[in-house]
């Protein structure tokens, strides 16, 4: 068998394929037909070399340290899930923490928590699909970056609310306390008031027959501290809304004049079932995206009792009045007896309640003060004295 190592070696010195053929440690053998053993030996050389390039494998070109991290760089699924997972999950935690004011433009349920999902998804496509490290120094980089922009994003957020509009700090819902009165509960946050009283806000539409049997409640309550004008009786819209024509004291444009506490409004009116009042100040808006959880209706007294999740005077209650009963029900309410002041007084007692308690004033007073019969003087300082 040929040696050609020891042929690339002589012809390395410079040997021409005659000389080389004949060195007996290349043992190159032909029969005696062959004359020339120099060309021979040079052809089954480069046979040799062809065999050689086909059978060997393809060497793998080797990539710098510099090279990967150039490749690395690039703005792949893997690295962009790196950056989005961390930017989105900050803003969502800052978010969740405190609705208002970081929450404002992008509630952290559900909108910031599906976009977090999606963030995530890309994340863990990225490295399924990737072939490469999956944590190296860049995507360590990419990652921090996300944490800062998070950071920085939110921060903005929340301190162009606060500083440019005013918006109040609010923390999570799951932050606030249980209150005697169903479906209320209360938060450790600055009082919400208008030229030193406290405001009682009222968020809801027309439609919505849970809030027109609620409307009569917050129309007593809010009568029973101060002369209300602008509103009136109607009912809720038919089909394919449950308890149709469901009658309701309309408070959109109702206004109070009181000594002692402010009212606030924003309920749709219009023709189109499903859509959500807008709100008109930054406190409004703040108190819907932290607690209303996107129902209607929705209540605050003085910022610090809130009411919402659920409805305030369940609809089914009013059955009997639908349609053209609003009158009915508005004289009940008014004189404070019959069944429909029956259905509506308990939950009125509690909206009184709290306001006065968030007035500061004693209930005696404010009984005197405006009139309230001896049973609603009796019932709100008992509850007043429940509140915690």
């Amino acid at each position: 068998m040929v040696d050609w190592d020891r042929v690339e070696e002589l012809r390395s010195k410079g040997w021409d394929w005659d000389r080389i053929a004949d060195d007996p440690k290349v043992a190159f053998h032909t029969d005696s037909s062959v004359r020339q053993p120099g060309r021979a030996l040079r052809a089954l050389y480069h046979r040799q070399k062809i065999r050689e390039r086909r059978q060997a494998p393809v060497a793998e070109k080797k990539v710098s340290k510099r090279e990967l991290e150039e490749i690395e760089r690039k703005w792949t699924i893997k690295r962009i899930g790196y950056l989005l997972t961390p930017l989105l999950g900050v803003w969502f935690v800052l978010a969740y923490v405190a609705p208002s004011p970081v929450g404002l433009i992008l509630p952290a349920l559900p909108y910031l928590a599906l976009a977090l999902v999606v963030g995530v998804f890309i994340l863990v496509f990225g490295l399924w699909r990737s072939t490469g490290a999956r944590w190296t120094k860049v995507y360590r980089s990419t990652l921090i970056s996300g944490v800062i922009v998070g950071l920085l994003v939110s921060g903005m957020i929340g301190l162009g609310a606060i500083l440019v509009f005013g918006c109040p700090y609010l923390p999570p819902g799951a932050a606030g306390s249980s209150q005697p009165g169903p479906g209320w509960s209360s938060y450790s946050v600055s009082p919400w008031q208008e030229g030193g009283l406290p405001v009682v806000y009222f968020y809801g539409a027309t439609w919505c027959p849970y809030c027109s049997a609620s409307s009569w409640a917050i129309w007593k309550a809010l009568s029973e501290f101060g002369t209300l004008s602008g509103a009136y009786a109607s009912y809720s819209y038919g089909s394919p809304e449950p308890y149709p024509y469901t009658p309701e004291m309309v408070l959109a444009n109702a206004v109070l004049s009181s000594t002692t506490v402010s009212f606030q409004v924003s309920e749709y009116v219009y023709g189109s079932d499903g859509v959500f009042p807008s709100t008109s100040n930054c406190y409004q808006q703040a108190y819907v995206t932290a607690y209303s959880g996107g129902s209607i209706p929705f209540l605050v007294v003085n910022g610090q009792y809130v009411h919402g999740g659920s409805t305030i005077v369940d609809p089914a209650s009013l059955v009997s009045w639908e349609g053209t009963g609003a009158p009915t029900v508005q004289s009940s309410v008014s004189s404070e007896s019959g069944t429909p002041w029956s259905v509506v007084q308990d939950q009125a007692w509690w909206i009184m309640a709290f306001m006065a308690k968030s007035t500061g004033i004693p209930v005696s007073q404010l009984a005197s003060q405006y009139h309230w019969s001896s049973t609603t003087a009796a019932q709100v300082s008992s509850d007043v004295s429940a509140i915690t």
